[in-house]
């Protein structure tokens, strides 16, 4: 990948045309949208994580992509799209990959995890078991290059130090602290993601009762509207982005939250009382008052149920990152709300995501 494939002067251009997609998107669902405000990106340098093939040629290792439809995969010099730190490190690692066999023999994966406070985690993925031998040396390359190496073969995970990094986070002049696991989802543009936590807080700064949030991740965004609500009620499905939540919550002192790891389908059966859950035995539903909800779904969108479940609320905050979606999503919600205020966050330039946000409020 070089930069001619992303040229800074052609970013408006690119963006612009993501926009009239989105716009049209929603023309024809019949969704009325007019005002956007629209966040940038920055044109390279915005990546936070990355993931390449090693690939082997010649005696000697590379990094590698695929292109869309195409197996073999094509070597790549350099990844102006990565963050500082990546592009700092992918030399030194490579360097350290052909000067050791044992480092690199059946090595065929490299995911790099950075922060913007200055963390590197490396996984290196293998077809091979990793013994004593190759543990010492990633831990000598661990030490000189002053990161965290997880090693990862069939049904082997060896972590030297830790399988996380800490990303610290400047929302509305506080410092925000989160625990990022490698295996798990974080947002991958750190400047696009302040900039979303920040539109997402605006929207529900001055609100009032309880939030229910679906699909919470780590406490994202939770740990940032936390401070709007007496309580919030989050769910999600996945363990491990559980337990990051929580340690999220603790380390930024927000005491509000209690999470249930649960599916959106489950959690509206239980609050439509279709059927008891026992992880749901220590909360008690009818103690909250509920006023808004909030939505990160994945690129599927809501699910029938849960759209309804949604337009129950008076106020919804939904983030998708995907437009078309979205717009079915709002073709229904919109019966029932209005939308307030609609913005469009440029997460992954040169690509066709595009991901936004909407405030919808209850017809009166």
């Amino acid at each position: 990948m070089s930069t001619d494939q992303q040229d800074p002067a052609q970013y408006q251009n690119q963006l612009d045309n993501k926009i009239a997609k989105y716009r049209l998107s929603m023309e024809q669902a019949g969704v009325d949208i007019t005002e956007i405000t629209v966040h940038r990106s920055a044109p390279l340098g915005f990546r936070m994580r990355a993931e390449f093939r090693v690939w082997h040629q010649d005696g000697q290792v590379f990094y590698a992509m695929n292109r869309p439809g195409e197996k073999r995969p094509y070597i790549i010099h350099d990844f102006p799209i990565g963050a500082p730190l990546i592009g700092k490190t992918m030399p030194l690692l490579l360097q350290a990959l052909n000067s050791s066999a044992i480092l690199s023999r059946k090595c065929f994966s490299a995911e790099f995890l950075t922060t913007s406070s200055g963390q590197v985690l490396i996984t290196l993925i293998y077809h091979r078991p990793l013994d004593s031998e190759w543990e010492a040396q990633a831990r000598a390359l661990q030490d000189r290059l002053g990161l965290s190496i997880i090693g990862r073969s069939r049904k082997q995970k060896v972590v030297l130090d830790k399988d996380y990094v800490t990303e610290q986070l400047n929302i509305e002049g506080r410092n925000y602290s989160y625990q990022q696991v490698e295996s798990g989802f974080t947002q991958p543009n750190a400047g696009i993601n302040c900039q979303m936590l920040e539109w997402s807080s605006k929207q529900l700064a001055g609100s009032s009762d309880d939030l229910l949030e679906l699909y919470c991740g780590n406490g994202n965004f939770t740990a940032v509207l936390a401070q709007h609500f007496n309580q919030v009620l989050a769910t999600e499905i996945s363990k491990v982005s559980v337990n990051s939540a929580l340690t999220n919550f603790a380390a930024n002192q927000v005491d509000n939250v209690k999470v249930v790891r649960m599916s959106s389908e489950e959690f509206t059966q239980a609050l439509n009382k279709q059927r008891p859950f026992r992880r749901l035995a220590d909360i008690d539903l009818e103690s909250y008052k509920f006023s808004t909800i909030f939505v990160d779904p994945p690129r599927a969108g809501l699910d029938s149920e849960t759209e309804k479940l949604v337009s129950r609320f008076d106020n919804i905050l939904y983030i998708s990152c995907n437009p078309e979606t979205l717009a079915s999503n709002l073709s229904q919600i919109t019966q029932t709300h209005n939308i307030e205020s609609v913005a469009v966050f440029d997460q992954f330039p040169w690509t066709d995501h595009l991901e936004s946000g909407v405030l919808l409020k209850r017809k009166v």
